[in-house]
């Protein structure tokens, strides 16, 4: 199962919110009531979140049994 827990902290690092990805950086709202959810997201969609908060996909998500 995938876990979007890195992603929160990650976030809260750059100081970047749900209200940023939304309005500044056109994510679309079901996307991040997916990620809220631990839901399957497109891997654009995780390489739009790496250069938005320029990190790496394990800063966003990470597997779990």
């Amino acid at each position: 199962m995938v876990s979007y827990e890195p992603l929160w902290k990650t976030m809260e690092i750059k100081g970047v919110t749900t209200y940023a990805l939304i309005n500044k950086h056109n994510i679309n709202p079901r996307t991040v009531t997916n990620l809220r959810h631990n839901r399957g997201i497109t891997v654009d969609t995780l390489e739009k979140l790496c250069k938005i908060l320029k990190c790496t996909p394990n800063e966003v998500l990470k597997f779990v049994e």
